[in-house]
């Protein structure tokens, strides 16, 4: 038997049989006695294996594999990965449900979290979004408070859709996804099956300092599948690993799924002129003013040998961007910027970059030093700080992207941006996707669904809650307020003009 089979303590040295399968006594009855040094490793390791679970998307299922460009479009943006048709980045993925534990079931009704990580040489380039081009709410001071919603009621410990619906029917911004996550697109048929946005606003600069702002698209090359409520709900208890489950199936067996990614574009000239505000993530903009242009597809072929090192511990952040692609006035993105990096510094510490599955594979050169887990060479003997004498190290103007103006120099808490450029319209865009995208099949699951939950309404409060929601579904759509006011057989007299 070879050296390197010896099973060994942390420290490397070699356990014996016996040390291994049974703890150090007195005697064969006992006690133990505390010398025993490795019954202590093994039990403090043990307690030790799980890290703080993500406080959002924290199921999920992950794969490295490659991003092709297929499109110059480098007349918008500078970044190295986008710099020629053919080129190849190396990446990694990872899809999630949103506000379930670990332990949840993959097919809940719930957003899909769609997180990529592009390993350029410019750096790592996160694109951190979700399976749905909107999102529930536009500021993140109102995220911590929506997600307690998602999560369990303080006092029973359960699920409950009286403190969704009450939050949603109080934040009618919430419409345009709360119509997407009702509709069959809430229960996709695993991850392969579904299209993935970047959700925010981004900008792009190219070589000659130009800017634009983006919006970025990935559409599945497998067809979307979803699955219908009754089925999803069957799911759960059939085979709640289904998502999981069906992507490793599918790349081991060589079936490796592929996206093609796009962009949107508008102009600096655009933006201003836009009817609604083009930096609100709870808007989409129109594909047939700013149609799809393609940049190149990504394709995941390589399962990570060991989950805990590569799924749970990836960390993606809206603040890795690289040079060419910035960020926008969005305020969800703003408020991103800082909780994503904050959030992974807690949950695996400080120097959660340097972990594999996080780290740029080129180079990496600051004078960041030190804390939990450093397990680089922390910079050797090198000099710790800049500007020195030493090193020859230096910045350049050259990554510093393009000067901007902001529109107004007046500070304020502004709600809604006092309704200019449509902020305050929370109806035509969900309109539009129930009336005139939604098939009568799709209409009718979208109410089914909306029936199922709301029907879980309970408390003093559940009529008040009902009927402000029902006026918020009335103004989208007199037909989707009526199917919704009928499964719940409310009486819509109230409703009718007089």
């Amino acid at each position: 038997m070879s050296d390197k089979n010896k099973i060994t303590t942390n420290s490397g040295c070699p356990v014996g049989k016996g040390q291994y399968e049974n703890s150090q006594t007195v005697g064969e009855r006992g006690p133990v006695l505390i010398q025993d040094f490795f019954l202590h490793e093994k039990l403090a390791q043990f307690n030790r294996e799980r890290i703080p679970e993500r406080i959002v998307h924290a199921k999920g299922a992950g794969a490295f594999g490659k991003f092709v460009v297929t499109n110059d479009i480098s007349n918008y943006s500078r970044a190295k990965i986008f710099s020629e048709i053919g080129k190849e980045t190396k990446m990694f993925a990872r899809f999630s449900t949103v506000g379930g534990e670990k332990g949840s079931a993959d097919t809940e009704r719930d957003p899909r979290g769609f997180a990529l990580k592009f390993y350029t040489e410019d750096g790592n380039w996160d694109l951190v979004g979700n399976n749905t081009p909107v999102f529930f709410i536009k500021d993140a001071k109102k995220f911590p408070d929506f997600i307690h919603t998602q999560k369990r009621d303080p006092r029973t410990n359960c699920k409950s859709p009286t403190m969704m619906w009450d939050f949603w029917s109080h934040n009618p911004e919430s419409l345009h996804q709360v119509l997407i996550l009702m509709s069959d697109r809430g229960t996709p048929d695993g991850f392969r099956h579904m299209h993935g946005f970047g959700s925010h606003t981004f900008s792009m600069v190219n070589d000659k300092n130009e800017r634009v702002y983006v919006k970025f698209h990935s559409r599945t090359n497998q067809g979307i599948k979803n699955f219908e409520g009754p089925e999803a709900e069957s799911y759960r208890g059939v085979d709640p690993d289904h998502s999981q489950r069906d992507l490793v199936e599918a790349i081991d067996k060589g079936d490796f799924p592929r996206w093609t990614m796009y962009i949107q574009v508008m102009t600096e000239q655009q933006i201003k002129d836009y009817p609604w505000n083009p930096f609100d993530v709870t808007k989409v903009w129109s594909q047939k003013e700013y149609p799809l242009i393609e940049v190149g597809y990504f394709e995941l072929n390589k399962i990570p040998e060991n989950y805990f090192r590569d799924v749970e511990q990836a960390a993606f952040s809206p603040s890795n961007v690289v040079d060419g692609i910035g960020f926008s006035p969005d305020k969800m993105l703003q408020g991103r910027i800082f909780a994503y990096p904050d959030a992974q510094r807690y949950r695996i510490g400080s120097n959660y970059q340097d972990l594999p599955v996080n780290a740029c594979p080129f180079m990496v050169n600051n004078y960041h030093r030190d804390g939990a887990l450093k397990f680089t060479d922390n910079g050797g003997s090198s000099q710790n700080y800049f500007p020195n004498s030493f090193d020859g190290n230096h910045t350049s103007e050259e990554y510093e992207g393009k000067p901007y103006q902001l529109d107004s120099d007046t500070v304020n808490y502004f709600d809604r941006n006092h309704g200019l450029k449509g902020d305050d319209d929370h109806y035509s865009q969900p309109g539009v996707l129930f009336d005139k995208v939604m098939d009568d099949k799709a209409k009718q699951n979208t109410i089914n669904n909306i029936v199922s939950s709301m029907s879980g309404i309970e408390g003093d409060k559940k009529d008040e809650i009902i009927l402000r929601q029902l006026c918020h579904w009335f103004r989208v759509s007199p037909h989707l307020g009526l199917g919704v006011a009928k499964g719940l057989e409310v009486d819509i007299s109230s409703f009718m003009p007089k």
